[in-house]
């Protein structure tokens, strides 16, 4: 699939099923461009890397795929700084339970999405967490507490694992 316009915006899907990574990067772009930012080289860089990884990526793989991929060196500080900027306009999830970056499959929608994470061999696949998050969002509000950010991941055993 090459747009952010999939149709299984609600069903279960693996975040690196989609596969036309140079439609994805310039549809960033003008993402970045519309939100009054720059996709620099480097960030479109992670991204890319992101992007083409088989499943999800830690600062320091990124880190290390950088340095051998080039001739200049990027610091973490660097690296972490793109990544912030990354999440920020909502072009990758950070998965905190495994420390780790995946790209996000509906960077336009705003959606909140919930992983199910295999904890054998780290398939991540998404699902739309919207009705889960409503819950959420009246749990926080029935405590006057306002919720900035909420990421759901559930850890377990995928189908093809169980059944090796």
């Amino acid at each position: 699939m090459s747009s952010c316009s999939h149709e299984h915006h609600n069903a279960l899907h693996g975040v690196h099923d989609h596969h036309n990574v140079e439609t994805r990067l310039a549809e960033a772009e003008s993402l970045c461009v519309t939100k009054g930012a720059r996709l620099t080289p480097l960030r479109k860089e992670v991204l890319g890397l992101i992007l083409n990884a088989t499943g999800p990526m830690g600062a320091y793989d990124l880190l290390a795929k950088i340095k051998s991929d080039s001739d200049r060196p990027a610091a973490p500080p660097t690296v972490y700084r793109t990544l912030d900027f990354l999440l920020e306009k909502g072009l990758i999830h950070r998965l905190t339970s495994i420390n780790a970056y995946i790209p996000c499959c509906h960077p336009r929608e705003g959606h909140q999405a919930a992983f199910l994470i295999c904890t054998n061999c780290k398939n991540v696949t998404e699902a739309s967490a919207q009705g889960l998050l409503t819950q959420l969002d009246a749990l926080s509000a029935s405590d006057q507490f306002t919720a900035h950010h909420s990421i759901i991941e559930i850890s377990g055993i995928c189908q093809q694992c169980r059944n090796k």
